[in-house]
């Protein structure tokens, strides 16, 4: 929400914050778009129908082309007098079936769902084998290389802690400290698909699916822990590998002081 819209927008008097997944595929990411349509577009265009005024939404996450989610949050401000209990059911009666409105509430006039966000969950799917399941083309990342899951959990465990994440972060990116906390980062499997999970402070511009590129080069044999630690520490993009695929991306929670979801 640009600045000077908001304050305009908070004399409205109530702050509705939603809780939003949707599937990434066909739209051109979820920041709002004027030549495409992205998922911000269909947001605000139905909850404006809903609320007879014009809706301008804050994101905690701007998910690009082709990635999904499963938390997203956002807010606006309205003058509308729905009860909360009814927005999730009105909303899901005007929106597309890739879009669904899980939680709604009304949040404190401060809150922001992106500058208020504490830590974020994002997880990412490889899916394994010689052919690709055509099923999973839009929600995976198909992996013909054997790959050593514990080599890849080895590189996990050293982007844990504060760093700075430099070599991950998308070239030509906002201007903005490179410096993220990774708590935790895991990787499981079941059934030929990998998930790699991290759960963080914040993360950059294409940080994800940068690490998981690089990641799954390691994994594949053609580096090294020594030379993935190395390009971690180079703190240069160029030398890391190429980014993972947006397809395989979910943004699964965010999190805030005082918000607990059902």
């Amino acid at each position: 929400m640009k600045r000077e819209h908001k304050d305009e927008m908070k004399q409205r008097g109530r702050n509705i914050a939603l809780l939003v997944a949707y599937d990434g595929t066909n739209y051109h990411g979820f920041q709002r778009q004027n030549n495409a349509v992205a998922v911000q577009n269909v947001l605000e265009e139905k909850l404006a129908m809903l609320f007879g005024e014009t809706i301008e939404l804050a994101a905690a996450g701007r998910t690009d082309t082709g990635v999904h989610a499963f938390g997203q949050v956002v807010n606006f401000f309205t003058s509308g007098k729905i009860p909360t209990d009814r927005i999730v059911y009105a909303a899901n009666s005007l929106l597309p079936d890739d879009i669904t409105v899980k939680e709604a509430w009304e949040a404190d006039a401060n809150f922001s769902a992106r500058h208020s966000a504490k830590a974020k969950t994002y997880l990412y799917k490889i899916q394994r084998g010689k052919f690709r399941d055509p099923f999973l083309r839009n929600y995976a990342w198909h992996v013909k290389e054997n790959l050593n899951l514990e080599l890849m959990r080895d590189g996990l465990k050293l982007l844990e802690g504060v760093h700075d994440f430099s070599s991950f972060r998308a070239a030509g990116g906002a201007p903005m400290s490179p410096v993220r906390e990774i708590y935790e980062a895991n990787l499981t499997e079941a059934c030929d698909i990998v998930k790699i999970s991290f759960y963080g402070n914040g993360f950059l511009y294409h940080m994800v699916r940068n690490m998981v590129g690089t990641l799954v080069t390691l994994g594949a044999g053609r580096m090294s822990l020594t030379r993935f630690n190395e390009i971690f520490e180079a703190k240069d993009r160029t030398k890391a590998s190429p980014t993972a695929p947006a397809c395989g991306l979910y943004l699964v929670k965010v999190e805030y002081n005082g918000v607990k979801f059902s």
